[in-house]
């Protein structure tokens, strides 16, 4: 594929990446060892949850925002079964919040449909395309698709079932991304969330986790982040 993306691309001097805990900041730093000179990437710990996520990266926004060009959410996640398989990575092609609204008699409301704001943040497209494409010609497997931030893990089949079904397509499950995504937005900074895959979507099955695995995948990842921002 020679796709031409650069009309749309900002130039990417500094990044800033947040992951949730230090074994995903440790992946994302082995994937970066070997980047050339390039843009700068500072890999910050965001903690658990959205709540956390917004507040340690408007924090630093706040501070040194006019460092950044760009703001990345990572770690790992669940996968949605037949979109993002154990082992592979997520690139999100948006970011929603899942749970983000009412329940009723009739099924969940977003907060979008309740007209109190959006649950939804895009990513900077053209950026998340050529991730995508970079991983795949360099034969990492990887699936573009909605990336779901949720602040309670899903654990069954009625859960899973429920969020697929209000965002169609959906590749993956996490905790932090509409967070750090909230905070890059209010900041007028783009923003990419991307995701080692450790388990399914489903019923909690703790056994059948693959933690390394999807350390390892996001690792992969973020050796070819370097030639996306070029």
């Amino acid at each position: 594929m020679n796709h031409n993306y650069t009309l749309n691309i900002p130039v990417i001097r500094r990044v800033l990446i947040m992951t949730a805990v230090p074994a995903e900041q440790e992946a994302v730093l082995r994937g970066l060892l070997g980047s050339p000179d390039g843009a700068a990437f500072d890999v910050r710990l965001a903690g658990v949850g959205s709540a956390a996520a917004a507040a340690s990266t408007a924090r630093i926004l706040a501070t040194a925002g006019d460092c950044y060009d760009l703001v990345i959410s990572a770690g790992i996640g669940g996968g949605f079964p037949g979109r993002a398989e154990i082992g592979t990575v997520a690139v999100a092609s948006e970011i929603i919040a899942a749970d983000l609204g009412a329940e009723s008699q009739e099924g969940f409301i977003s907060v979008d449909e309740l007209g109190f704001g959006s649950s939804r943040i895009p990513v900077q497209a053209e950026l998340a395309a050529r991730w995508t494409e970079a991983l795949q010609v360099a034969g990492v497997p990887v699936q573009s698709g909605p990336i779901v931030t949720v602040t309670t893990a899903t654990g069954t089949l009625a859960t899973a079932a429920g969020i697929a079904g209000r965002v169609p397509g959906a590749a993956a499950e996490a905790m932090e991304g509409f967070g750090a995504a909230t905070a890059a937005a209010q900041a007028g900074l783009p923003v990419l969330e991307i995701r080692g895959i450790s388990n399914r979507v489903g019923p909690r099955d703790r056994s059948a986790w693959r933690i390394g695995d999807a350390l390892a995948a996001l690792e992969a990842a973020f050796t070819h982040l370097q030639e996306v921002l070029k």
